[in-house]
């Protein structure tokens, strides 16, 4: 592989990251067009999804795309969505080449591009940098191929694992600099889910609040099984201009529902476990099904408990600040029921950094 293609296959790979958390429910796609050694063209998925990548940096390029190498992240597209295929709009430009990080397992895709591209008469590369890509749009993958989305859950805690005093008190645990941090993470994410007792505790109103990564306003989501968020909530109040899904169970009297449909949240009704409460895996099958690739949890310790029982995280956000509360604080999950150590999730830590006088640790699972 000539080492022009590594370096423009990383430049789209950079270009894709921009899409994440703007684009579902379509992937996060970059593209870069290359003629002569010189770049013509570049382009990235935006925000709900379109123009896509390829679209874009064909109408940058123009003619000076006819000829050249495009370097996608993922096999561009050969159905009719919203925007014809992609790989039509490659063989009309009249390119050269294609280099294509990794296929679609989108089954209206699927090979199905690149076989387009090849009886055109157009080379195909395919499998540069797939790793990097597959992990790139690991929750796009995962909601095409297991109807799930991608699930990090934020832990902001002690060294030992507390998240609030015996007495409710928790602001902040962390710094400015952590708490800027997770806005961030926040952004990359495609909603932000709690659970009614955050949402009771904290009022929060979950959005992202650095300047330029709002694009897209955050998708709220509040699993509430027994309609406690109360009325006057921001997550409430603020529907209309930051959209707000609330998952709770059936039999809900449809006076009880009201006023948060007047309010402009979208109630999702989920089915109960025996307790009660609601299942894991029916909330983030409801999820994926509306769209939602990357979900991104940040309490409380039940909701975190019943995911990780369920084995439904795939990536943790430890962020821990130096110092010590002591048993009586409320920790950082609710109980397990474990009676084995082989039955404890486990995760591998992928990086650590400090962020101000706090640390942020991120695990994958294993």
């Amino acid at each position: 592989m000539a080492d022009d293609d590594l370096q423009h296959m990383r430049a789209a790979l950079a270009l894709a990251a921009r899409g994440l958390g703007n684009a579902w429910p379509n992937p996060a796609v970059g593209c870069v067009l290359v003629r002569d050694g010189v770049v013509v063209g570049r382009g990235w998925t935006q925000p709900g999804g379109r123009p896509h990548a390829e679209t874009q940096a064909l109408d940058q390029a123009g003619d000076a795309a006819r000829g050249a190498t495009a370097y996608v992240t993922l096999e561009p597209c050969s159905h009719h969505g919203r925007t014809p295929p992609c790989c039509d709009a490659l063989i009309r430009a009249g390119v050269a080449r294609v280099v294509a990080a990794q296929r679609d397992p989108d089954p209206r895709v699927d090979g199905r591009g690149l076989n387009r591209l090849r009886a055109a008469g157009i080379e195909v590369t395919e499998g540069l940098f797939e790793g990097p890509a597959r992990a790139l749009n690991a929750g796009f993958l995962k909601r095409i191929t297991e109807g799930l989305p991608l699930v990090t859950l934020k832990l902001a805690s002690t060294l030992d694992g507390r998240i609030a005093t015996a007495t409710g008190e928790s602001r902040w645990i962390t710094g400015e600099a952590a708490r800027r941090e997770v806005h961030a993470l926040r952004a990359r994410h495609d909603a932000v889910m709690v659970g009614s007792g955050t949402a009771l505790a904290d009022d929060p109103d979950l959005t992202c609040r650095i300047a330029g990564m709002d694009r897209v306003p955050m998708l709220r989501v509040v699993a509430d099984a027994r309609l406690r968020l109360p009325h006057g909530a921001k997550l409430v109040r603020t529907a209309r201009d930051h959209p707000t899904w609330l998952l709770t169970g059936a039999g809900h009297r449809p006076a009880a529902l009201a006023p948060y449909i007047d309010a402009g949240v979208e109630v999702v009704v989920i089915r109960r476990a025996r307790s009660g409460g609601l299942l894991p895996r029916p909330m983030l099958q409801a999820l994926a099904a509306r769209g939602v690739t990357r979900l991104m949890v940040e309490g409380g310790a039940g909701l975190a408990a019943a995911l990780l029982q369920a084995g439904l995280v795939d990536r943790l956000a430890w962020f821990h600040a130096p110092g010590v509360m002591g048993a009586e604080g409320w920790p950082s999950t609710g109980p397990l029921a474990l009676q084995r150590l082989a039955a404890m999730p486990r995760f591998r830590l992928a990086r650590t950094r400090a962020v101000g006088q706090d640390v942020v640790s991120e695990f994958e699972r294993e």
